[in-house]
């Protein structure tokens, strides 16, 4: 997994891009580049392999807990 820009834990994330479902749950492939893996406390079943904005903050290692996830 490729992630880029973001490094400091506890940073505010906005970002775009298209939400993809695997085995282990869901990632938001970056307009930007690169990949996310999300931990969201609701399934946004309705946005999947769809642009999405995500909201949330930066866990380190790739990972965003996301406070929302919105149609781009």
């Amino acid at each position: 997994m490729t992630w880029i820009g973001i490094t400091e834990i506890g940073a505010g994330v906005d970002e775009t891009g298209r939400l993809i479902r695997d085995e282990a749950g869901f990632l938001l492939q970056r307009d930007l580049g690169g990949i996310f893996r999300l931990v969201l406390l609701r399934v946004p079943v309705d946005h999947v392999e769809k642009r999405v904005r995500v909201r949330g903050f930066y866990a380190g290692e790739g990972i965003v807990e996301v406070e929302g996830v919105a149609a781009a």
